[in-house]
């Protein structure tokens, strides 16, 4: 048996829909890509600054006025979390005394 050869204006049919779905794909994953993505690479940004001294100054002032702030406060911490940090205190003290032995 003979095989035809397909038509022309099949195969250029063909390859239009191959390439409409290709873009379509590239468009869509792009598309996914700057919502989902994107926006958690921003709030990373940040750590990445790290690297330069201005940042890391920048950063220490920030910190050191926070810390001022707290210090102002009359509680810090909230009584509940006060009471779990303390057994946690009892806790570790126990566990490095049996270091010690």
């Amino acid at each position: 048996m003979e095989q035809k050869n397909p038509k022309p204006s099949t195969l250029k049919v063909f390859f239009i829909k191959l390439i409409a779905i290709t873009i379509a794909i590239i468009i869509s994953i792009n598309v996914l890509f700057n919502l989902l993505i994107s926006d958690k690479i921003k709030s990373l940004e940040p750590l990445f600054s790290l690297t330069e001294l201005e940042n890391r100054k920048l950063y220490g002032d920030k910190l050191r006025e926070d810390v001022n702030e707290l210090l102002k406060k009359d509680e810090i911490i909230k009584e509940e979390d006060r009471i779990l940090l303390y057994m946690l205190y009892k806790k570790l003290e126990t566990e490095f005394k049996d270091i010690e032995r």
